[in-house]
């Protein structure tokens, strides 16, 4: 919970600085078979950018929206309400894409790949279920499907803060209940026209957006959600150290894989305790995620570094996360188009990625510049409305 110390609220610039990262591995891991996928996140520990960019979606959504929930109104909860509506027709283009750039594949470059993978193939088998499932979202298409979680979870969000400002721990105990009732009776939004749930099950992957919000409400008010602790930090570098141990060295692979048999068999703990089920947000890969970003967040090396001008790059694609999104999404279904048709070659593999980040960047760029150009132009507006009203008001002083 909050210590009596204070931190400097405001815009944090770690934050931009990992979501950027985030961004970059997220486009990297939806192009597979390249070599670079090998030095994502996703290698060294149990959670991977997907978990890592929702939590801080949840400390983005309590440190942009929070003020307003002080006092609840209709006009703060719209303001959250119409952001999910930005994400649901920004998921819906993405998704329009994808199929086109599958389509486009198949026909002009005899490439017919992707029309039977990322759950583009249920068009053909079940079409009239998959008009219906797209835009009602029980249908998503691969690599498409993170920003239906995160609109899902904007759409509670008002009552989510209104818990957070007052009853924090309260909030924090419904959302661990939550979890683990999702976790035993396989609870998920369904999915249709096919049998199963969402990908990204929105009732276990509350806890990591929940985390995130109680984190970003602190921060508005200059605090921390959790002090820093050095015992804290110490368990928390021991799991990823002991994660890291466990991907890649065979024998304590072996050993710790065996002792989560046990775990599961002989002793009689669930699945979402011992396993590493990414669609219901299991032990393993929740502490992974959670330890990290706390890690993080405790090292002064960290705020230097985000603040420098060498992690700038970074910084703007976290400071234009849905654009760059919504942009390396449609580039992904192309490039892995591209790799149908040439296969796999390190040079052509580094090229193709290079090129799309470079065109990421230049999304985030041009929506920093207009940015900038929109808040002159509002202040150029502003400015002579000012000065032409201070001689009316000298008037009626003299009068």
């Amino acid at each position: 919970m909050p210590d009596g110390g204070s931190i400097q609220a405001g815009r944090d610039k770690r934050l931009d600085m990992f979501r950027g990262l985030a961004l970059v591995m997220i486009f990297v891991n939806h192009v597979p078979g390249t070599v670079w996928e090998n030095f994502t996140s996703r290698n060294f520990g149990f959670s991977d950018a997907a978990e890592g960019f929702v939590l801080m979606s949840g400390i983005a959504a309590g440190l942009a929206y929070s003020k307003g929930f002080w006092q609840p109104s209709w006009a703060a909860a719209r303001k959250v309400w119409r952001r999910a509506w930005t994400l649901y027709l920004v998921h819906m283009l993405t998704t329009v894409w994808a199929i086109a750039i599958s389509a486009a594949f198949a026909l002009w470059f005899a490439a017919p790949q992707l029309l039977h993978e990322n759950q583009v193939w249920v068009l053909f088998e079940k079409p009239l279920g998959f008009m219906i499932g797209v835009p009602a979202l029980t249908h998503q298409l691969g690599y498409t499907n993170i920003l239906p979680l995160y609109a899902t979870l904007l759409l509670v969000t008002p009552l989510l803060l209104i818990a957070a400002l007052r009853w924090p721990r309260t909030l924090l105990a419904a959302s661990v209940l939550l979890w683990a009732a999702a976790g035993q009776f396989r609870l998920n939004l369904p999915n249709f026209p096919n049998a199963g749930g969402w990908f990204f099950n929105p009732l276990s992957w509350q806890i990591i957006f929940v985390c995130g919000l109680l984190t970003g409400v602190a921060l508005k008010r200059g605090q921390r959600f959790v002090p820093v602790l050095p015992w804290l930090q110490l368990l928390s570098a021991a799991y990823l150290l002991l994660s890291l141990l466990w991907l890649k060295v065979p024998a304590v692979n072996e050993a710790m894989n065996h002792f989560m048999w046990i775990l599961n068999t002989e002793l009689g703990l669930p699945f979402y305790v011992t396993a590493f089920d990414k669609t219901f947000a299991t032990v393993p890969r929740l502490l992974h995620v959670l330890s990290l970003v706390y890690l993080l967040t405790t090292l002064g090396w960290v705020r230097s570094l985000a603040a420098s001008p060498v992690t700038e790059p970074l910084a703007l694609l976290g400071r234009h996360a849905l654009q760059v999104f919504a942009t390396g999404t449609v580039l992904c279904f192309v490039m892995q188009g591209i790799k149908d048709v040439t296969g796999d070659h390190f040079l052509f593999d580094t090229l193709l990625l290079a090129t799309g980040l470079s065109v990421q960047f230049l999304v985030a760029w041009l929506a920093d510049r207009w940015k900038h150009h929109g808040a002159a132009r509002a202040s150029a507006k502003v400015a002579p409305a000012t000065f032409a009203a201070v001689p009316a008001v000298e008037a009626r002083g003299i009068a």
